[in-house]
């Protein structure tokens, strides 16, 4: 087992990581930037140490910082969470150099599904169904010469994005150039790889996402699906598991899937398979991400498996110990992101002290968060303070649950999102389970409230 593990991350997944570190006995490491010397990470750690001032590009995105803390400290291990350094092929690498595990999939694994067009190929190849799609393009006229063979409206994406980021609709010729523009400029500024590729666009589609757990002796699992299909701008604020859309078949065929792709590039550690579930029942891969996710706690719930326990324990070079039989699925869980944003105002983060925190609690009531009483959330960073999560015997019993504890979650002195999930969880709509990506515009439609 690894001597330290350092945590080259902050917020709700550094305390996640320490606190399964310490159900180990490893002993952990953790950085932050100036503007985090207040956090619960830094608290909570067996030792912290300061890398940079607050841009995350002179922080935690520096990897001669983040490399000399773990020597400094004589960590021996490094666990990304998500964001950040997760998917960096070359961190990665520079890792192996310095004889420090990285806590995640191989470099190779990462780059072949971190370029969306290469990871397309793949699945194409392991008889996983995609989208109608194109290789890396460099002219308006190429997107054009796609789009009026497949028709409008396509999707330009970053090869290398994610988070909702690098992406543009396209509905006619006449918005190609300008969001290709955008896209490749984005793709550039996030990911430092301007290359973008098309895909047919499917409207307001389900967002249906497998979790994978593979260790290094090629033995794969999957632990079922979520659905994450409320968001918005691509970015996702409510998540289930199960997904009320699909069925124990299609369950079963989309868990096969995952496994076939993870098994094609000899993945190892958790990793998820995002599909995009049509009207009509049918599905098609849409990418992987190569790390642990925000969500991974509603499958946690369903599950009774700690995946970032898993992680650590794979790349400590155990094997699984259970197989794809031995996997039960209970009851239903969901996740909301509890964000400090203003909802009535298309969700601007609003950044600030925190005057008054209580938590909910009770049976089948999870929070994770780093927030506290009097902490100050800074403005440099995503604006996720933490998530709540709810387990039921069924999916009613889930949202009543939930709706609960969001009744009792108190934070005072910035604007939540708690206010805007309590009418979600009460909405019709989501109550009926027959919802799609549009889910938030129809919401304002429907409740005729005004994003301002």
């Amino acid at each position: 087992m690894f001597r330290k593990v350092l945590i080259a991350n902050r917020g709700e997944i550094a305390v996640r990581i320490i606190r399964a570190c310490r159900e180990i006995g490893i002993p952990t490491v953790a950085i932050y930037s100036q503007a985090d010397a207040n956090s619960l990470h830094v608290r909570l750690a067996t030792e912290a140490y300061c890398i940079g001032p607050a841009s995350s590009a002179k922080s935690y995105l520096s990897i001669p910082a983040i490399i000399s803390a773990a020597i400094v400290s004589g960590a021996d291990a490094i666990h990304p969470g998500y964001g950040f350094m997760s998917e960096r092929a070359d961190f990665a690498e520079i890792c192996a150099k310095h004889g420090i595990k990285f806590i995640g999939p191989t470099a190779e694994a990462m780059r072949k599904m971190g370029d969306k067009a290469t990871a397309r190929q793949t699945m194409i190849d392991n008889n996983v169904p995609v989208t109608p799609g194109t290789g890396i393009l460099k002219t308006p006229e190429e997107v054009k010469e796609f789009a009026n063979r497949v028709g409008y409206p396509i999707i330009l994406k970053a090869t290398a994005g994610g988070g909702g980021k690098g992406m543009r609709i396209c509905r006619s010729d006449d918005d190609v150039e300008t969001n290709m523009n955008l896209c490749q400029s984005e793709a550039q500024n996030f990911f430092g790889n301007p290359d973008v590729y098309a895909e047919k666009y499917l409207e307001n589609p389900r967002h249906i996402e497998v979790q994978i757990l593979a260790d290094q002796y090629g033995n794969v699992v999957h632990l079922g699906e979520r659905d994450c299909s409320i968001q918005r701008r691509h970015q996702k604020l409510l998540e289930e598991a199960p997904s009320p859309a699909i069925d124990e078949a299609t369950r079963k065929e989309m868990g096969a899937a995952a496994v076939r792709a993870a098994k094609a590039i000899n993945y190892e550690s958790a990793g998820t398979c995002e599909f995009l579930l049509d009207h009509d029942g049918k599905w098609y891969f849409m990418e992987m991400n190569t790390r642990i996710q925000v969500e991974h706690c509603v499958t946690e719930m369903i599950s009774n498996i700690d995946l970032v326990r898993e992680q650590i324990m794979i790349a400590s070079g155990e094997k699984l110990d259970f197989t794809q039989d031995e996997i039960m699925l209970r009851g239903h869980a969901i996740e909301c992101r509890i964000n400090a944003e203003n909802p009535e105002k298309d969700f601007m983060p609003n950044p600030g002290t925190i005057t008054g925190y209580v938590t909910p609690g009770g049976f089948g009531v999870r929070v994770d968060s780093h927030a506290y009483q009097d902490y100050a959330i800074p403005p440099y960073y995503d604006s996720m303070i933490g998530k709540l999560i709810c387990w039921g015997r069924t999916r009613n019993e889930a949202r009543r649950r939930m709706y609960r504890a969001l009744k009792e979650y108190v934070i005072t002195g910035v604007e939540t999102t708690i206010p805007f999930h309590q009418e979600i969880i009460e909405d019709p709509v989501f109550m009926s389970g027959n919802f799609n990506t549009g889910f938030i515009e129809d919401f304002y439609k429907r409740t005729g409230k005004d994003k301002k």
